[in-house]
C-alpha cells in the first residue's frame, strides 16, 4: 500500500488530475484510503504458540434488556428487573464513552450531573470487536474466551455463548490477536462431562472454531483450556471425569491447558487432597493455577513468588508441562456479596505490576491476566470510568483518578517485561499509548 501511495502522489506532479482516467483515479483513491487502515493494524500476533504471550480472560457474559439476545439483564443485576440502585451485581463501572449509541444501554443509575448511566452488552458485535481492537492498540496478545459448561444445554445460553465466541473470532482475526476456548466447569453436575465433549465436537465440526488463523495453537495443536480441575469446594464432577475430558481432547488433536487451584502441587487448602489430581495434570500440557484473592499486597506477592511460583515451575519442568501463572489487578465483591468495597486495592497499578515482576523473576514464559472485562469481581483491566453513578445502595470502585485505559497500558507493559524489552523493576513503567 505504501508503494501505491507514493505513486499516486507522484501523479499529481506529473500530470493534471483531469487527464487521469476516472477508473484509475478510483482505484488509486481506494489504495490510499485503505493504506492507513492496513498500517494501523501493525504486526499480527504469532498464534502458533502460547509461549511469550500475555493473554486475558474474556468473560463476554453481559446482556442488557433490548440487546437482541432475549435474556434481559444478565450479570449486571442480582435479581430480575432493571439495573437500578440496589440491584447491581458488579463493582466497576465500564467506560462506554467510545461506544456507538446502539451499543449503550441506559440504566436507572445516574451520574453526579444527572445523566443516565449506561452499560454495554457482550451480544453486540461492534462492542466485542472494539475490545479486541483495544487489545491490539495496547499490545495485549489475545484472550481466552470463557465458555461455561453448565449452560451448554440451555438454548438461549448457548445462543449467547456461540454469538460472543463468533464475535471474538472476528475480533481476533481483524485485529491480529489470538483467541482460544476456555471451558469453565464451575456448576457442572455429576456425570455431565460428556456434554462438554459434545460441545467441543460441535464447535470444531459445525462452527469450525479451531480452523481460524487467529485460533491459538501450542505445541503444534489447537489449545483448549479447561478451568476448575481439582478444587476442594465440593464440586459434583470428579477427577476421573476430568481425566476423561483431557483424554478426549488430546485424542481430538488438541493441546490441553488446565486451570487448577493455587495449592495444586501440595494437595491442600483450595485443592483436593487427592494425588489423582497430579495424574490428571500429567495427561495435559499446560498448568495454570488460579490466584485471584490468594494474596492482598506486595508482601503477599513476594511470598507467593518464593513458595509457589518457583517450585511450581520446577515441578512442571520435571513433568514436561508448561506453566501459565495468573495475575490480577485487584478485587472487589461488594455489590454481589456484600464484602468490603475494594477488598484488594489496586494501589494505582502497583499491585498488578508486582505480580508481573514476580512472574518474570520466577522464570515464567507466559502470563494470564484475570480478567479483561470482569467488572463483577472488580478484576477488569479494560476501560472503566472514575465518573461512577452516585446515590442509592450500590457503591462502585474507581481507577483512583487514573485514565480509563491505564490498566490496558500497564498490561501491555507487562508483555514488554515478559519479552525482556524493559528491565525488571518494582517501579511502574512509564506508560505510553
Amino acid at each position: 500500500m505504501e508503494i501505491f501511495r507514493v505513486r499516486f502522489s507522484a501523479l499529481f506532479f506529473l500530470r493534471p488530475l483531469s487527464r487521469i482516467p476516472r477508473a484509475l483515479l478510483f482505484v488509486l483513491f481506494l489504495c490510499c484510503a485503505l493504506a492507513p487502515v492496513a498500517n494501523a493494524a501493525g504486526p499480527r500476533v504469532d498464534a502458533t504458540t502460547l509461549t511469550g504471550k500475555v493473554m486475558c480472560g474474556y468473560q463476554g457474559w453481559f446482556n442488557c434488556e433490548g440487546d437482541g439476545a432475549e435474556r434481559g439483564w444478565v450479570h449486571w443485576t442480582k435479581a430480575r428487573g432493571t439495573l437500578a440502585p440496589g440491584n447491581a451485581k458488579f463493582d466497576l463501572w465500564p467506560d462506554v464513552s467510545e461506544l456507538a449509541p446502539d451499543e449503550r444501554f441506559a440504566t436507572d443509575f445516574r451520574h453526579a450531573d444527572g445523566r443516565p448511566a449506561e452499560v454495554f452488552s457482550s451480544f453486540k458485535r461492534a462492542t466485542v470487536l472494539r475490545h479486541f481492537e483495544w487489545m491490539r492498540e495496547y499490545g495485549i496478545d489475545g484472550a481466552f474466551v470463557q465458555r461455561f459448561a453448565a449452560g451448554t444445554r440451555d438454548p438461549k445460553f448457548l445462543r449467547h455463548n456461540n454469538t460472543v465466541l463468533a464475535h471474538c473470532r472476528d475480533g481476533a482475526e481483524q485485529s491480529g490477536r489470538a483467541f482460544a476456548v476456555m471451558y469453565d466447569l464451575s456448576g457442572l453436575g455429576a456425570n455431565r462431562i460428556q456434554h462438554v465433549m459434545d460441545d467441543w465436537h460441535s464447535l470444531r465440526t459445525e462452527l469450525h472454531v479451531s480452523d481460524s488463523p487467529a485460533y491459538l495453537r501450542h505445541r503444534g495443536k489447537p489449545l483448549v483450556a479447561v478451568w476448575g480441575v481439582g478444587f476442594s469446594d465440593e464440586r459434583k464432577y470428579t477427577l476421573s471425569e476430568c481425566a476423561q475430558l483431557v483424554e478426549f481432547l488430546k485424542k481430538d488433536g488438541c493441546t490441553v491447558m488446565l486451570g487448577v487451584p493455587t495449592h495444586w502441587r501440595e494437595l491442600k487448602n483450595d485443592a483436593v487432597a487427592d494425588a489423582g489430581l497430579h495424574d490428571v495434570l500429567k495427561l495435559a500440557d499446560v498448568v495454570s493455577p488460579w490466584t485471584v484473592g490468594r494474596y492482598r499486597d506486595a508482601a503477599g506477592i513476594a511470598c507467593y513468588g518464593e513458595k509457589f511460583l518457583k517450585p511450581d515451575l520446577v515441578w512442571c519442568a520435571q513433568a514436561k508441562l508448561d506453566y501459565l501463572p495468573v495475575v490480577f489487578p485487584g478485587f472487589s465483591w461488594h455489590n454481589m456479596y456484600g464484602d468490603p468495597l475494594d477488598a484488594i486495592p489496586r494501589c494505582r497499578g502497583e499491585f498488578l505490576w508486582s505480580q508481573f515482576t514476580a512472574a518474570k523473576r520466577a522464570g515464567a514464559e507466559m502470563i494470564y491476566v484475570a480478567m479483561f472485562d470482569e467488572v463483577d469481581e472488580g478484576t477488569a483491566i479494560f476501560k472503566c470510568t472514575n465518573d461512577v453513578p452516585v446515590g442509592g445502595e450500590s457503591k462502585f470502585v474507581t481507577y483512583e483518578s487514573l485514565p480509563s485505559d491505564f490498566y490496558l497500558r500497564l498490561t501491555g507493559a507487562g508483555g514488554k517485561l515478559l519479552h525482556g524489552e524493559i528491565p525488571i523493576s518494582e517501579k511502574l513503567p512509564f506508560l505510553q499509548k
